[in-house]
């Protein structure tokens, strides 16, 4: 039965996988992602999913469970943040590579060193090639929602690859919203009975995992994996579609607001883009038509829709909350742009909200106000600029 609930980001994660209510769960705490896992735990422990938990030393240890786990034919989770997702980052390109479509939240946080608990996108960015899909959330809703569609994503017999659902540090993670649940029955029957091809539990038909591929094979393993990334653009947006008939809420790759007559856009991820439309509607007051384009999927990279959304914008700014260093612009900036092609629009890269640095909305406002210049004056200045940044 759906209903009206108030849940922070984190608890909104741990009510979407007690709903799907999964096989097993390898867990270990991290900030800010503990108080999600640990009220997955607390369901757990009161009988309230049959899942197997797992208590385990580290987060390889957990990454290494889920791969064991997965690979026996378990539907597994795990969820991490930051550090914890780097000391995964071997196991997580072998569960990729594998073919194991284990669900993961990531809870956004900076990378050390030195030392920062607060959210920015460098510990996923980090992760981005590895060849997990990655879907980013704006609000409490959306991590609810999309935490139970990256099951039916991962799973596709198309795709069989893991899913990371990305919620910004405590900005999401901790701020409690209002939303709507579906419930444990409706979740379970959208998502359906885990039925895996390939299980290392099956004695009938034995199987062997992670084994040695040399130059006669390896390659034509990777282009496997290319095409199933490929084939979940498709099935995300099918997921999606489907989950809208059940809930009212479709999702694809992108949300386009205010596009359709917009001179100026801010193209950006996660929780930013809530301020972003704030920021647009605010600059429609005052005659600049601003709009905002939301790239709730990261991997696989949806540029060409990128492309055409912002065909006709006068100019963009493109937000990155995670540095490439060596490369002048962050990732977004730079795969948006290698997409654009010869007819894109004016472009600025904006690094911004390092380490859990607050942006605002007079900030965004600001934004808008320079892209306007730049749309009348067809001069873009200085491409790669860092906002909030003492110098």
């Amino acid at each position: 039965m759906h209903k009206q609930i108030a849940l922070t980001g984190n608890d909104a994660g741990a009510e979407a996988l007690k709903d799907v209510n999964p096989d097993v769960a390898a867990v270990f705490p991290i900030t800010p992602q503990t108080e999600l896992m640990h009220k997955f735990s607390s369901f757990a422990h009161d009988g309230v999913v049959e899942t197997e938990l797992i208590h385990v030393e580290s987060e390889h240890s957990a990454q290494s469970a889920c791969f064991g786990s997965a690979a026996a034919g378990a539907r597994t989770i795990t969820a991490t943040s930051s550090q914890g997702l780097m000391l995964m980052a071997e196991i997580c390109v072998l569960t990729a590579s594998t073919r194991l479509p284990v669900v993961m939240p990531v809870v956004n946080r900076a990378i050390s060193a030195p030392i920062n608990i607060h959210c920015d996108h460098s510990d996923s960015m980090f992760c981005r090639d590895s060849g997990w899909i990655q879907l980013y959330c704006e609000d409490t809703q959306e991590v609810y929602d999309t935490v139970i569609q990256a099951f039916r994503i991962a799973e596709h017999p198309d795709v069989l690859l893991p899913v990371m659902v990305c919620l910004d540090g405590f900005i999401i993670s901790h701020t409690m919203e209002g939303l709507e649940v579906i419930g444990p029955e409706a979740t379970q029957k959208f998502v359906g009975p885990y039925d895996p091809a390939f299980s290392l539990l099956n004695t009938v038909d034995p199987i062997s995992i992670g084994p040695l591929h040399l130059a006669e094979y390896y390659f034509e393993c990777r282009r496997q994996m290319i095409e199933a990334m490929d084939n979940a653009r498709r099935v995300i947006v099918e997921v999606g579609q489907e989950y809208g008939e059940l809930t009212g809420r479709t999702y694809g790759h992108l949300e386009r607001y205010r596009l359709d007559d917009a001179e100026v856009a801010i193209v950006a991820i996660g929780s930013t883009c809530g301020t972003a439309k704030v920021a647009a509607d605010k600059m429609r007051e005052n005659g600049i038509k601003a709009g905002v384009l939301r790239l709730r999927t990261f991997r696989p990279f949806p540029g060409e829709e990128i492309a055409e959304a912002l065909c006709g914008v006068g100019a963009v700014a493109v937000m990155d909350r995670s540095v490439s260093y060596g490369l002048r612009g962050g990732p977004v900036f730079s795969e948006i742009r290698s997409f654009a092609g010869a007819d894109a629009p004016p472009m600025i890269s904006y690094i911004y909200g390092i380490g859990g640095r607050d942006v605002y909305t007079r900030d965004l406002e600001a934004i808008f106000e320079d892209l306007a210049r730049i749309g009348r004056s067809g001069d873009c200045g200085e491409v790669y600029r860092y906002l909030g940044l003492r110098e």
